[in-house]
C-alpha cells in the first residue's frame, strides 16, 4: 500500500494543473486565467511501490459555467522516458526529494492499474489516508476473461477526452471534462463492457457522481 506524506510541496499539484489544463484540447475554460479548487478523487497503488498513482477531480470556477475535470497524475522519482510529451511539471515533495509529474494517462503504470480497476482486480486507494480503500469509487466489468495484465494502449487525447487504445481495439476511454449523472439515464453508453465512477464536491458544497471512465473490449 502506498504511504500518504503530509509534506510540503513545491510548486503545489494545483499550481502545476493551473498552468497545464489549458493547454490541454478537452479543457473548456476561456482566455482568462484559470482558478482551481480541489474537488475530490482518489489513488491506486504500484505493484512495484515506485509510482505515485493519483486521479485528481479539480473545479475551475474562472467561466461562467464551472466544471470539474478529471486529472489523472503519476509522481516519479526520475524522468520517464520517452514521456516529455506528457509532462506536468516538477516539483520538490518535503520527504521524497524531487518528483516527475505526469498526466498518467501517458504512463504505463497508471493504464495497467486503472484496468485492474475496471476488472476489479485491485480496489481504489483513499486520496489523502495511508491503507484505506475508497468506497465511493465504484466500478463494473462485464465478460470473464481479463484483458492481458500488460496493459500498454496509445493515448490519445481529443476535444472529448482521452482514449487508451490497444492495438487490438480494446479501448479504454477517460472523461476528463465530468458531467453529473441523471438519475433516470443509464450509467454505461451502449456497447460499454466496464467502467469506474465516482463523486465529487460541487462548489456550492453538494456532491455530484458520474462517469470517470469506461471500457469497450474489441
Amino acid at each position: 500500500m502506498a504511504v500518504i506524506h503530509h509534506t510540503t510541496l513545491k510548486p503545489t499539484k494545483l499550481e502545476l494543473l493551473t498552468s497545464w489544463l489549458p493547454t490541454r484540447p478537452w479543457y473548456r475554460g476561456g482566455a482568462g486565467e484559470v482558478e482551481l479548487d480541489k474537488a475530490g478523487g482518489f489513488r491506486l497503488d504500484d505493484p512495484e511501490g515506485e509510482v505515485g498513482i493519483e486521479f485528481i477531480v479539480v473545479t475551475d470556477t474562472s467561466g461562467p459555467h464551472p466544471t470539474a475535470y478529471l486529472t489523472p497524475l503519476t509522481y516519479r522519482g526520475a524522468p520517464l522516458d520517452g514521456a516529455e510529451h506528457a509532462l506536468v511539471g516538477t516539483m520538490e515533495h518535503g520527504v521524497l526529494g524531487r518528483r516527475w509529474v505526469y498526466d498518467g494517462c501517458h504512463d504505463p503504470v497508471l493504464a495497467a492499474q486503472l484496468l485492474a480497476l475496471v476488472e476489479g482486480r485491485v480496489q481504489a486507494q483513499d486520496q489523502s489516508v495511508s491503507d484505506t480503500p475508497d468506497r465511493d469509487v465504484t466500478r463494473s466489468c462485464t465478460g470473464e476473461d481479463p484483458t492481458s495484465a500488460a496493459f500498454t494502449p496509445t493515448a490519445t487525447d481529443d476535444h472529448e477526452g482521452t482514449a487508451l487504445t490497444t492495438p487490438h481495439g480494446t479501448t479504454l476511454r477517460l472523461h476528463r471534462a465530468l458531467r453529473p449523472a441523471h438519475d433516470d439515464a443509464p450509467l454505461l453508453p451502449q456497447g460499454a463492457t466496464g467502467h469506474v465512477a465516482g463523486s465529487w464536491r460541487m462548489p456550492d458544497g453538494t456532491r455530484a457522481r458520474g462517469l470517470f471512465a469506461v471500457l469497450h473490449r474489441a
